[in-house]
């Protein structure tokens, strides 16, 4: 049966391992998009064979008192992923009898390949690989009812199975599925498990601002009342405390819908002057001494507790990475496009070398050692500005510095 066991080896033994073996190829319907996509997301061809899925052939093959087992699964060649009593290999489809009859009822039972017609001229009985009488298949079907592959099991003598075989093959090919898919479902666990922290850690940092302008307005008070002065005359740094209180409540609720939408941007007016003058407001601590200047900037569609957290991690970082060798400039411009608007926030701080400025929209990338930020701004921005469909770049300030450029789209 050189097509589905190879045509390289010979088998020793009816229970001793016949090296470099070859495997069942595929069927007519191989190319079917459904089943490239199912296979591929299990992510097991071309890796070494896991342990599971190595344990479920051997308990096959022991089960229907087989030489020989094997998972194939079915692409544009046939892939053992596992076996067992000869090693694992590709091979292409014409080779196969599992691949041709891929899509026949299951399960299929040969008892001795050589005296049935329909394989009188198949590559694995003519060829010159090892001699298999004994062959029988069942479908891997995943929960959608694609069918992905087979459990086979094989053996150099004519023989059959009774019901209680046929239906253990049955219920050990149910289990090979239920491995894929298992791992499947871990690895989908442990990117959400990293997607919420990298949430976590974004909304930390951007609740990290309007709180730092709370305590400072609150701290003012408290000193200035200390110093004895006239209570009515701290009413503006009161004012200040619940406005940041207020914001802080508004993006919390903001971030909560956000997460429950699935990270999925929502679509309202969203009045981005309005927002950079709270930005502002919320760190003016750190633009008490700079020359700032705004033009007018657009009421776009788009969602307020993402617009909001973009234009705060870009003023963020413009206080953060000053020049220390002269006085911030902050200059906020905004031009209508043909798609949408385009907003610049142009610094004169230490710059970014060219070869960086794309590296630093990566997770948790920070090019200073100095300061405090967390390497997760300039993701965020992306991520903010990719999720209303435009993009986001770097460019040197004239003079010296960052520019920052992103596109919102109508």
């Amino acid at each position: 049966m050189a097509g589905d066991l190879g045509r390289a080896g010979t088998l020793t033994a009816p229970h001793e391992a016949a090296r470099s073996l070859r495997c069942p190829a595929m069927s007519n319907s191989t190319g079917e998009p459904r089943r490239l996509a199912d296979i591929a997301q299990y992510d097991v061809i071309g890796r070494r064979s896991r342990r599971d899925l190595t344990a479920i052939v051997e308990l096959a093959a022991k089960i229907c008192g087989t030489a020989m087992a094997s998972v194939n699964l079915i692409t544009d060649a046939q892939h053992q992923v596992a076996t067992y009593g000869f090693d694992p290999a590709t091979c292409s489809l014409a080779d196969s009898i599992c691949a041709q009859y891929l899509e026949r009822p299951t399960p299929m039972v040969v008892p001795d390949v050589h005296a049935d017609p329909r394989f009188a001229d198949h590559p694995s009985v003519t060829g010159d690989g090892p001699e298999i009488h004994f062959y029988a298949s069942h479908q891997l079907v995943t929960p959608a009812g694609v069918v992905v592959g087979t459990l086979c099991v094989y053996d150099p003598v004519a023989r059959t199975l009774d019901q209680t075989q046929i239906e253990a093959l049955s219920t050990l090919a149910d289990r090979v599925i239920d491995a894929l898919e298992l791992s499947v479902r871990n690895r989908q666990l442990a990117a959400s498990n990293d997607r919420l922290m990298s949430f976590a850690g974004r909304v930390s940092h951007d609740l990290k601002t309007p709180l730092t302008s709370l305590s400072l307005s609150l701290d003012m008070l408290r000193e200035q009342i200390a110093d004895g002065e006239d209570p009515a005359e701290l009413t503006w740094l009161l004012d200040r405390a619940v406005q940041g209180s207020r914001r802080m409540a508004s993006m919390i609720d903001d971030l909560l819908a956000y997460a429950r939408l699935g990270g999925q941007p929502a679509t309202g007016p969203v009045d981005l002057d309005g927002i950079l003058t709270e930005a502002l407001a919320d760190q003016s601590e750190a633009y008490l001494d700079a020359d700032v200047r705004r033009e007018p900037l657009p009421t776009i569609t788009g969602d307020t507790a993402q617009l909001r957290a973009l234009l705060q991690n870009v003023l963020d970082n413009a206080a953060k990475y000053r020049h220390p060798d002269r006085r911030l400039a902050l200059v906020v411009s905004a031009r209508q496009t043909d798609r949408g608007w385009q907003i610049s926030v142009a610094d004169n701080g230490i710059g970014i070398q060219a070869p960086d400025r794309e590296r630093v929209f990566a997770p948790r990338v920070r090019l200073s050692t100095e300061g405090t930020g967390s390497g997760i701004g300039l993701d965020t921005c992306r991520r903010v500005v990719q999720a209303h469909g435009g993009a986001i770049w770097i460019t040197e300030t004239d003079g010296g510095g960052t520019t920052v450029w992103f596109d919102l789209p109508r």
